[in-house]
């Protein structure tokens, strides 16, 4: 079992955690960001901290891992394969959260939705949305990273393999942007 010591480490050692200012996927700015890629390009650190949030999911009854373009399509698959379950993943289609590729949810399904990171928890309820429209039921959500230090909820069971607290703002409310020192950067992979 991983301590939060030796998840904070893994991150660290993937130079994951990246400092600066940054424009979040949600449109706040922030002076840290979680590059998850860089640690899930290594499948030793992906398959420890998906074991995570897998053990922690295994009397749940799930039947499909569900996780959102681009960030939560790896996270899925490796979560899935130790569930022993298949995974699929959603993406946008003008601007709308949507299965493609010939996925489906059948009505009935026990569904798990995970994703790298949340912030405000937008593409996480998109997804949930989703999955209820079509008749599956979420029985929980695992994150990699909840940067809203467990202010995000979904009203289902969740776990987060690290659960901190990073500051962001409005752009207009922003220091950095305020000081006109450093321009925000968007590293993430919607632009």
């Amino acid at each position: 079992m991983l301590s939060e010591q030796d998840v904070i480490q893994i991150f660290t050692d993937a130079g994951a955690l990246l400092e600066g200012h940054f424009t979040l996927t949600s449109g706040r700015h922030s002076d840290k960001y979680m590059q998850c890629a860089q640690v899930l390009k290594y499948p030793a650190y992906t398959e420890k901290l998906a074991k995570l949030i897998a053990d922690d999911f295994r009397g749940d009854k799930v039947e499909l891992v569900v996780g959102p373009a681009m960030g939560g399509i790896v996270v899925a698959y490796e979560v899935a394969r130790q569930l022993e379950v298949a995974s699929i993943f959603t993406e946008r289609q003008d601007g709308e959260m949507t299965l493609r590729r010939g996925f489906k949810i059948e009505k009935g399904t026990r569904v798990l939705v995970v994703e790298d990171v949340v912030t405000t928890g937008g593409s996480v309820r998109e997804v949930i949305d989703l999955i209820n429209s079509l008749g599956g039921i979420v029985v929980g959500v695992g994150l990699l990273v909840d940067r809203s230090n467990g202010q995000e909820t979904f009203g289902v069971k969740q776990k987060a393999t690290l659960t901190m607290e990073v500051l962001s703002w409005e752009p207009e409310e922003c220091p950095i942007c305020k000081e006109g020192k450093i321009p925000a950067i968007k590293p993430g992979s919607r632009t």
